[in-house]
């Protein structure tokens, strides 16, 4: 099949910008088509079939609008795919431009919201005092909360950081686990220490957690507990029980802020026990002070690769 035309740049020195170093832009684009696309001299060429090719040309169009204006990674260019495939563009440039940056990581690197979702779900954390985040895994649920929690103690807004999970046994027990308690239970906890690490790095964080500032605990462990000047962040919440999501609820103090995320759809209670997270959405829904942002497959921005085995595992 021959190549067709599909897009002339307007300015060649925007290339470098669109095709990425490596030219990794540009393989997201063909991997995600399964097509092939080259530039050659000014003018994109492919073999797409024309509704691919209307698609790519809206989405050229866009990245040539932000080459001069933002850092453009694979992330990018996959969002702007999905976003085009459901006609959801208009605006792009003005999200991607206006962006604020929460945090840093320790090597430098910022962290601020990839997604429109990501960016209401931001605000949200910001503007509320009880926020549940649901969603499939992958839309930075977690991640943001603790940049976010970071951030506010960073800033003196709280004292201490809470973060928890519920310690589902999945297919094993505790009990036969090696090791003690710590060391049985530090499995489940280790994508929060993981994300502590990239914004704190690993020394301060031990130190803030032996000073107490930074709690990290299963969901058994806030029983009794009140927390005041707290940011608290339950993670997983779809794998609480009833009685552990009222008990996590009802910890909530003054000056303090709780962000609860998980997804409904992947839980790992035993069969015919109902979970504690889609029971409080039920419960819970009409109170105006409790807010609840739903992320979509849109906001999941992986590989394209992964994307298509998924896809066909679902299929």
């Amino acid at each position: 099949m021959s190549l067709k035309p599909v897009y002339r740049l307007k300015d060649l020195k925007h290339a470098y910008a669109i095709l990425g170093l490596f030219d990794r832009n540009l393989e997201v684009m063909k991997t995600y088509f399964d097509i092939k696309l080259n530039l050659k001299e000014d003018l994109f060429v492919s073999n797409a079939p024309e509704d691919q090719i209307e698609i790519l040309k809206d989405v050229f169009t866009v990245l040539e609008e932000l080459a001069p204006k933002v850092e453009i990674g694979q992330r990018e260019v996959m969002y702007l795919l999905k976003l085009r495939e459901v006609n959801q563009l208009e605006g792009i440039t003005e999200f991607f431009v206006n962006r604020k940056v929460i945090l840093y990581q320790t090597n430098g690197k910022p962290i601020y919201a990839k997604t429109r979702t990501q960016a209401q779900y931001l605000k949200t954390i910001d503007k509320e005092e009880l926020i549940f985040g649901i969603g499939p895994a992958g839309t930075g649920k977690t991640y943001l909360a603790v940049a976010t929690a970071v951030s506010y103690l960073k800033q003196n807004k709280v004292k201490k950081l809470i973060l928890t999970r519920p310690a589902v046994e999945a297919g094993e027990y505790l009990g036969f686990l090696p090791g003690d308690l710590k060391e049985k239970i530090d499995p489940y906890l280790r994508p929060l220490y993981d994300a502590l690490h990239d914004f704190l790095g690993a020394d301060t964080t031990n130190h803030l957690m032996e000073t107490g500032i930074i709690e990290i605990a299963p969901l058994a462990y806030m029983r009794g507990k009140t927390l005041e000047n707290a940011f608290i962040i339950l993670d997983e919440a779809q794998n609480t029980t009833s009685s552990q999501m009222k008990m996590f609820l009802t910890r909530l103090g003054f000056s303090s802020k709780m962000v609860i995320t998980g997804d409904p759809s992947q839980v790992d209670l035993p069969k015919g026990q109902k979970s504690g997270l889609k029971e409080a959405l039920e419960i819970l829904t009409g109170i105006e002070a409790i807010k609840t942002v739903e992320f979509e497959r849109l906001d999941v921005v992986r590989n394209p690769l992964v994307q298509k085995i998924l896809e066909r595992y679902e299929d």
